[in-house]
């Protein structure tokens, strides 16, 4: 190895290597928002995904500065953070009246009282090394579960024969997020972000391959063409998943 491509370089690298590639896999939901905000109207739409997202960001941005001097996992997950709040923000402002209820209930429970009792837990049971190991934990745990998501796509893909429901650039900047961010990992000895990736670069890769494979196909099934008869329209949710998983991936990365 050269010598001036060490080890803290390296990581220095694939870390502003990963920054960039969340920042855009963040803005990937822009286009769900200008048409929530044409419609004046978030009936229909997911909220769930960015309430996922937001969770995983706020997690490792407690998780970096617990570790101190991760500024690369700050960077991105503050930017994660604004980013999702404001997501929910126009989906809550343009929301029905019941709707806008229930999905205050649940950020309250689940972004602010999980988050909470994650801080709690670490703050009151461990310390020191052992705090961080704790919440990297959790974090990785977290993480692992949120690349599981596209199985449900995935799954799809392969039932229908179709790969709208399956973006190719996302799934492949999806991978190329696990990858910069398993190196980063690597280099900086922070297996709790390094593990993770691995498995978000293998789901990635079995995206493109099943992309590959059906990319020509036209088949549905008879339930889907029922459904959707003109064999258009990816659903919002399956796209929301997607972007789900990537801005967990992003922030895996701590980014």
């Amino acid at each position: 190895m050269l010598p001036f491509l060490n080890a803290r370089i390296l990581a220095f690298v694939f870390g502003l290597l990963g920054n960039i590639i969340a920042f855009m896999v963040f803005l990937a939901p822009l286009p769900t928002f200008y048409t929530i905000y044409r419609k004046k109207s978030s009936e229909g739409y997911q909220a769930i995904p960015y309430m996922v997202a937001l969770f995983s960001a706020a997690l490792l941005l407690y998780y970096a500065f617990l570790k101190t001097n991760a500024y690369m996992i700050v960077s991105i997950n503050g930017f994660g953070c604004l980013i999702e709040i404001t997501y929910l923000a126009v989906y809550i402002f343009y929301a029905p009246k019941s709707l806008k209820i229930s999905i205050i209930k649940l950020i309250s429970i689940f972004n602010i009282g999980g988050l909470g009792i994650v801080m709690v837990v670490s703050l009151t049971l461990a310390k020191g090394p052992k705090r961080v190991a704790l919440v990297g934990w959790i974090c990785a745990i977290i993480n692992l579960t949120v690349f599981a998501a596209p199985l449900s796509i995935m799954r799809k893909v392969i039932r229908t024969k179709s790969v709208e429901y399956m973006p190719f650039m996302l799934s492949f900047f999806l991978t190329l997020c696990a990858i910069a961010w398993f190196f980063y990992g690597f280099f900086v000895d922070d297996y709790y972000i390094a593990v993770p990736n691995i498995a978000g670069f293998l789901f990635g890769i079995t995206q493109m391959i099943l992309y590959c494979v059906y990319k020509d196909s036209k088949k549905q099934t008879g339930e889907d063409q029922l459904a959707n008869p003109n064999g258009k329209g990816k659903s919002q949710e399956d796209f929301d998943v997607e972007v789900m998983v990537c801005d967990s991936n992003q922030s895996l990365h701590d980014k």
